[in-house]
């Protein structure tokens, strides 16, 4: 057995955050527990290896959901980073905060000091953004922020044809105004991926009160009474313990932290006695509240042969990547994901319904599948679902998966929503802007023109865009997981921190407020003062 002061399960965006700030005090023991290895593929840190890094399991958990009913019994694909920087070190590298109004509508739910004033001056702490400080961004911190460089002219085309579609133009989709056509903000500096291992981790690593284990996979938490004292984990064929004389921090996700809380006793008394898992605490909310994004996609055929499809070419690869080797420049610096919009889909709005993602490339199975025909594709993502789901156990083994059972599409309202997201960004594709590249559609088709074949074509295509959260959500209603504070109800010595404790899904990707969750409560663990307000936004 070894003991430190803190024991940080999941070396993902919240465990790296947590690694660092905890262990700049050098009074301070950390240990970092992550079940996958090192970072260390080129892929992960060239910005086009994305589209390989998720058909891999690898760096990649590969989870699949559970059939889901509204979506034609097909079972769903769900990529999560297993290595160090977790996600962070997979996914599209889009850095979007969310709109204000979702923390403001945690503050309303009576989680004290998450309201956007309050959680703004920590997005600003992480962030450093390349075009500098301002009153809604950081520039001195560890994460690399960066503005997409639109090399492609497709990307300058969507914007425009948004704008002839009468939709506003953003210059910050992070700044005053969410709404609108325009650019995405990336986490990539000096055009490599600045995954959060490599912002927050690596600085960190020559600490003599820094441990970090890889292939480690944490079994179960360890109790005293209600009081967390430890961690049991795998590593190659051997069980270890280490012990935490402070505190158990839980960072493994939407999945993970749920799966090993139920590991550990804490949970549903009903759940964990078909497991024949030892009651610590009954906790019925563990796994429950679970909320993601459910995307379609449009894709259409591009007459001009300036797409990603150049890439399938192996030889073509295999220059892109000696470029980026020896010159980090070259396709191999952007990520293909660099325009996009949040919109409304109906003007009595208070906030954007609605977000695409544009890419250079036709898309399918996920980029599993390569596409040689030149074309493009937008990612139709419904922001705000009303659909529930949950996380559960199929085993007592850690290494089995967990139930994954998101429960898409339960409510009629996200239909709804999703199918004027397609109609509206076929509008924008109808532009003139984007005549001199538009060919054939390809999806949804010619032949789907009626609601009810746009519904139909939903149900047996829409996909996640990779957002779950909610699954130890913050609050303090009897489904609960974790408190303002995010520790455990009920529980000493113990809290989640991750997405899961998010009670409701933000609008935007989800990366950058893992990292603001995990830099305001790396402040309260170590007793600090929260930052002062931004007034006046």
């Amino acid at each position: 057995m070894s003991t430190y002061d803190y024991v940080i399960i999941g070396a993902g965006s919240a465990g790296c955050v947590l690694a660092n700030r905890l262990s700049e005090d050098p009074e301070n023991s950390v240990l970092l527990l992550e079940a996958g290895g090192k970072d260390s593929s080129m892929l992960i840190h060239m910005p086009a290896g994305v589209g390989k890094l998720i058909s891999t399991d690898k760096v990649n958990w590969y989870y699949n959901t559970e059939q889901q009913k509204a979506l034609g019994n097909r079972p769903l694909f769900w990529p999560r980073g297993k290595v160090l920087g977790g996600s962070s070190s997979i996914n599209g590298m889009i850095y979007i905060r969310g709109h204000a109004s979702d923390y403001d509508l945690w503050r309303q739910m009576g989680l004290k000091g998450w309201g956007f004033d309050e959680v703004l001056p920590y997005f600003k702490r992480a962030e450093d953004n390349e075009a500098g400080a301002n009153e809604f961004h950081g520039a001195d911190g560890p994460l690399g922020v960066s503005n997409a460089n639109n090399s492609n002219p497709l990307f300058d085309a969507f914007v425009s044809a948004g704008l002839e579609a009468g939709f506003p133009h953003t210059d910050d989709f992070n700044g005053p105004q969410q709404e609108g056509m325009g650019t995405y903000q990336t986490t990539i500096r000096n055009n490599k991926r600045c995954s959060a291992a490599t912002a927050y981790l690596v600085p960190a690593l020559n600490r003599s009160n820094l441990t970090v284990e890889v292939k480690a996979m944490t079994s179960r938490i360890l109790f005293a009474g209600n009081k967390a004292i430890g961690v049991e984990y795998i590593q190659g064929k051997k069980t270890k313990v280490a012990s935490a004389k402070k505190e158990v921090l839980l960072c493994g996700g939407a999945i993970n932290s749920p799966q090993t809380l139920l590991l550990s006793g804490i949970g549903s008394r009903e759940e964990l006695a078909k497991f024949d898992i030892p009651l610590v605490a009954h906790i019925p909310g563990v796994g429950q509240n679970l909320q993601d994004h459910l995307d379609c996609i449009v894709q259409t055929k591009c007459t001009q042969p300036i797409t990603l499809a150049s890439q399938a070419n192996p030889l073509r690869a295999l220059l892109t990547g000696m470029q980026y080797v020896f010159f980090k420049s070259g396709p191999g610096t952007t990520q293909g994901l660099e325009s996009g919009a949040f919109l409304k889909t109906k003007a009595d709005l208070d906030s954007p319904d609605i977000q695409l993602h544009f890419i250079t490339a036709i898309m399918k199975d996920h980029a599993r599948e390569q596409v040689k025909e030149h074309g493009y594709t937008v990612h139709v993502c419904q922001l705000r679902p009303e659909s529930r789901g949950y996380i559960g156990l199929k085993s007592a083994d850690p290494f089995d998966h967990a139930l994954i059972q998101p429960n898409y599409l339960t409510s009629a309202k996200d239909l709804e929503v999703l199918r004027d997201g397609v109609k509206l960004t076929r509008n924008i594709l109808a532009q003139n802007a984007m005549a001199p590249y538009r060919g054939e559609e390809l999806a949804p088709g010619s032949s789907v023109q009626s609601d009810e074949d746009i519904d139909a074509w939903i149900r047996a295509s829409a996909e996640t865009i990779y957002h779950p959260v909610g699954t130890a959500k913050m609050g303090t209603d009897d489904m609960a997981v974790v408190d303002e504070r995010c520790k455990v109800h009920g529980i000493d010595g113990l809290r989640v921190v991750d997405a899961s404790v998010m009670p409701t899904l933000v609008g935007g990707n989800t990366n950058a407020p893992t990292i603001m969750i995990a830099e305001k409560i790396s402040d309260d663990i170590l007793g600090k003062p929260a930052l002062v307000p931004n007034q006046g936004l």
